[in-house]
């Protein structure tokens, strides 16, 4: 059987998987990542549920650059830095357009993309002036948090149990703001003595001259006031959809069943409720071996 080309967009823990099998399996691949492998794993202080004793994200990063470097060694994938502006599919192959003007072929693609986190402006439950920009919590350290007077986060996202258990012995005071859809999450962390949470309806961020001034209305207890000198984001993500022809579903999210059958997804890409390490990694060596099992029952 002839050598497949495969491309893989995304060097995050689906993509590098994907990588891992196709070489297994005597598939060239070129690997396409805007940043460094692993980048965003680099924020991620406390692993807990990732198979083979990883217990930091910069870790596992590294573990990820350490894999792709020894399937370059091989020659069996190829790592190219570029963003990706569009994935187009035809009958016989897929396209994978650079935004510097390049193009790349293969037979089909593992798209790996990920989610970027929420904005102010993303989600109805907040009002922010537009001047106003929230650092996410998942990159801000310990350090940061222990020398502010008065620290807010709006959402009760997942990121905010994994910053708490990466840094269990950290000085801080957690006042998190939150929509109803949070709370299952927020319940997770309620033992937390460092975390005080309010269920709201909406919140008013304006910047002052002493911070951040926030008017919320609580979905119980009427309308309360802050002023922080620090207010991060934690209101949860949005997928990473390359223009072309990605199919989303109602979410925004891209799901595997009903895309062109050259076109792979993987990763946090699928579904909000699988944006897990250990489920993307499964998920990126799952998509080449559907895509090589197609190709091996295909008629010649």
């Amino acid at each position: 059987m002839r050598v497949t080309k495969l491309l893989v967009v995304g060097a995050g823990p689906a993509g590098v998987a994907a990588a891992l099998m196709a070489s297994s399996l005597g598939m060239r691949t070129t690997l396409i990542e805007a940043g460094q492998v692993g980048e965003k794993l680099q924020a991620i202080g406390a692993l807990e549920n990732v198979p083979g004793g990883w217990s930091k994200g910069a870790e596992l990063a590294e573990g990820l650059a350490t894999d792709v470097e020894r399937l370059q060694a091989g020659g069996r994938c190829a790592l190219v830095h570029g963003q990706v502006e569009r994935i187009v599919g035809t009958d016989d192959q897929v396209e994978v357009v650079l935004a510097s003007g390049g193009t790349l072929v293969g037979n089909a693609a593992v798209v790996a993309t990920g989610v970027h986190s929420l904005r102010t402006q993303d989600v109805d439950w907040i009002d922010a002036s537009a001047e106003l920009t929230l650092p996410p919590l998942w990159r801000t350290s310990a350090g940061e948090l222990e020398a502010a007077r008065h620290t807010v986060v709006l959402g009760g996202d997942r990121p905010l149990g994994t910053w708490l258990r990466a840094h269990p012995h950290a000085a801080v005071e957690l006042e998190v703001l939150y929509p109803a859809v949070d709370a299952y999450k927020i319940a997770e962390v309620a033992e937390d003595p460092r975390v005080r949470a309010y269920e709201i309806e909406h919140v008013v961020a304006q910047t002052s001259v002493d911070g951040v001034h926030l008017t919320v209305e609580q979905t119980v207890g009427g309308l309360l006031t802050v002023t922080a000198d620090v207010v991060l984001g934690n209101m949860g993500s949005k997928p990473a959809v390359p223009d072309g022809d990605l199919v989303r579903g109602p979410d925004g999210y891209c799901p595997p069943t009903v895309q062109h059958p050259r076109i792979l997804i993987a990763g946090d890409l699928r579904s909000a409720r699988f944006q897990r390490i250990a489920s993307a990694q499964g998920s990126g060596a799952e998509a080449v071996l559907a895509h090589y099992y197609r190709a091996v029952d295909a008629p010649n």
